[in-house]
């Protein structure tokens, strides 16, 4: 009967991933399948639980890394994200320590934070935009 339980983990953890497409819960479906081996040869609840959690760590642990490097490196950037590493126009004085400072950027305009806090940046330069932190845009020469 341990076995049909292994079984139904592994079929409800595959089903799972397929909806979601998260690579999280493959990693224990694989877990769940040594687990359903070792209950079809015979071996105590409390090894096949071992080799399931055992497994699945392991799997998720060394192989996670590598599947999402190379399944999931064609995702389209956001709007947001693309702006990274582009050229802003600063338009009004950036300056943290006031909370001060905009920029424009493909013909919207943002507010502005210096990269460090004690550069002050002036209207005109141009900047590259570094990061993004809530609605601020985090900038350097």
């Amino acid at each position: 009967m341990e076995s049909f339980y292994w079984l139904i983990a592994v079929a409800v953890l595959l089903i799972i991933e397929i909806t979601t497409l998260g690579l999280t819960t493959i990693w224990f479906a694989g877990g769940a399948l040594i687990a359903f081996l070792a209950s079809i040869l015979g071996a105590s609840y409390l090894i096949q639980f071992i080799l399931f959690v055992v497994v699945s760590v392991i799997l998720l642990c060394f192989t996670r890394p590598l599947a999402l490097r190379y399944f999931n490196n064609h995702r389209a950037r956001t709007n947001y994200e693309s702006i990274i590493g582009q050229t802003a126009k600063v338009t009004s004085t950036i300056d943290n320590f006031n909370q001060a400072g905009s920029a424009n950027v493909g013909g919207q305009e943002w507010t502005a934070r210096a990269e460090r806090d004690d550069d002050i940046i002036e209207p005109g330069t141009l900047v590259k935009i570094i990061a993004i932190k809530g609605v601020k845009l985090i900038v350097t020469r």
